[in-house]
């Protein structure tokens, strides 16, 4: 956490000190600060934020022979306790035996460069297939492989499978399988012989100029540069990619669901986070009319919080209000009040 103290001079007859606080994830000495992000703090039952998400919808196997025939009803995706749910069934629905749903920010929100990370509780059984990954924006123009594809976390949940976490980058080869199955990618297998789905867990990608960095909360396990890939094949992490969450049921790679199998299945996000690596945040204040003007970057996801007195009580409150620039008035009753921004 930065902590900068700015003498605020004489408001309304006494000296007073605005204490700005910033709560501005930081990762490995490289400033992070998040521009995008979705909590799921909708009301239970409700459909995710679709200023946020989309859906892809459907049965066709989607170049994996899978069964599931995805919707965008809410028996298959939906806010519940602050958590987005994406479930998957076995139910007849559009010529298939299951159903689940594949949600995107396709034509929505992309970004080139950033960590992306999402904390969740993955589904497991023979046949799950959970996923949080990126696709090229360009897809439609350029098609499969040669938008690009990261994904940021994958599972097969059949048991050997259960404790470990693949990442994988998808592009263009002439000849090979880098655009197939295999890809260039790395695992992480939690210790002790845990499974994924018996917790949350922070699964991201950190992606720069030429470097794309998997984590499983803090634990990086893979990094691949253009110096990773197969001969014959490009480098195509340059243009910007958009986020997909989704449950599949069958396929090439877990295969079929079998009697072992218990549905529903669900994989619980706890939210999803975009951040940028920018320079050194900034908070800036100028003094106005006897009060203050607070502002700050306006592309980074904050609220700004207030408390009076002092800062060891610890009762910050959300402002009902936040405008960016924030203008605080002279305070007739000479307290010593303090600001900080929190993101998210």
């Amino acid at each position: 956490m930065n902590k900068t103290v700015f003498p605020a001079g004489a408001v309304g007859g006494c000296a007073v000190f605005i204490i700005l606080l910033f709560a501005v994830e930081m990762r490995a000495q490289n400033e992070w600060n998040i521009v995008w992000d979705d909590e799921f703090n909708q009301p239970d039952g409700s459909v995710p934020d679709p200023t946020k998400w989309g859906y892809e919808t459907g049965r066709g196997g989607w170049g994996n022979n899978e069964l599931e025939y995805y919707t965008s009803r809410t028996n298959n995706a939906r806010i519940e306790g602050g958590q987005l749910v994406i479930e998957a069934n076995q139910e007849s629905y559009g010529g298939s035996s299951y159903t689940s749903a594949r949600m995107l920010t396709k034509g929505k929100w992309s970004w080139t460069y950033g960590r992306m990370e999402a904390r969740i509780k993955i589904p497991r059984g023979q046949g799950i297939w959970p996923a949080f990954w990126t696709l090229g924006a360009n897809i439609d123009s350029v098609s499969w492989p040669t938008c690009g594809e990261i994904d940021i976390m994958e599972n097969i949940g059949k048991t050997s499978d259960q404790g470990t976490a693949h990442g994988t980058i998808h592009g263009p080869q002439s000849g090979g399988d880098y655009n197939g199955g295999s890809g260039v990618g790395g695992t992480y297998t939690l210790q002790g012989g845990a499974t994924l789905a018996a917790d949350f867990h922070i699964f991201a990608v950190e992606w720069t100029t030429n470097q794309i960095k998997w984590f499983v909360d803090t634990n990086l396990y893979f990094t691949a540069t253009p110096a990773s890939l197969p001969s014959n094949s490009t480098w195509v992490f340059t243009q910007p990619q958009f986020l997909l969450l989704n449950i599949a049921v069958g396929g090439n790679w877990p295969g079929n669901p079998d009697g072992t199998t218990l549905f529903p299945q669900q994989m619980l996000v706890d939210y999803v986070r975009v951040y940028e690596q920018t320079a050194p945040l900034r908070i800036s204040t100028t003094q106005t009319n006897g009060g203050f003007v607070l502002s700050w970057p306006a592309n980074i996801v904050c609220h700004l919080q207030t408390q009076t007195n002092s800062l060891a009580s610890g009762n910050w409150s959300d402002l009902s209000r936040t405008t960016n620039p924030f203008v605080i008035a002279p305070d007739s009753n000479q307290t010593n009040v303090f600001y900080r921004l929190e993101s998210p």
